[in-house]
């Protein structure tokens, strides 16, 4: 019974403290920077999003979630690639802009948020124009 609610309770959202809104703000900005500036890789392809940071209670681990837009699944799929290659690269360069006793481990996720977004919308609009459509022939 207490291994159960040791383990529900490692799932529990808990508000992120001050310091760890500041260094997941720090880690955004830098990682953006870096893949933006200083990551020369053919395979990054198309619009590179850092969507949000999430950092561990103990600031060593940072959750970076990316937002990838390119041609087609496929270079979307290249460019998150050699992004995770570039890890050690980007942590490198984080160090040199936070004042830690440790820089995070860096660990990217795809958010598809915004995709989904997108599509819903679409669908939206899609439903709209069929409603309207049906409008005008009724009324006709």
């Amino acid at each position: 019974m207490c291994l159960a609610r040791a383990q529900t309770a490692r799932y529990e959202p808990i508000m992120p403290t001050r310091r760890q809104e500041k260094v997941a703000r720090v880690v955004k900005e830098a990682i953006s920077d870096a893949i933006a500036n200083h990551l020369n890789d053919p395979r990054i392809e198309g619009l590179v999003s850092v969507t949000r940071v999430e950092v561990a209670a103990d600031l060593r681990s940072a959750y970076v979630y990316l937002s990838i837009f390119g041609k087609d699944e496929a270079s979307q799929n290249k460019t998150f690639a050699a992004i995770e290659h570039a890890r050690r690269r980007l942590q490198s360069l984080l160090a040199g802009k936070l004042q830690c006793k440790f820089c995070p481990i860096l660990h990217f996720h795809r958010d598809e948020k915004f995709k989904k977004t997108l599509e819903t919308m679409r669908l939206i609009e899609q439903a709209a124009s069929e409603w309207k459509q049906e409008d005008s022939v009724d009324q006709q």
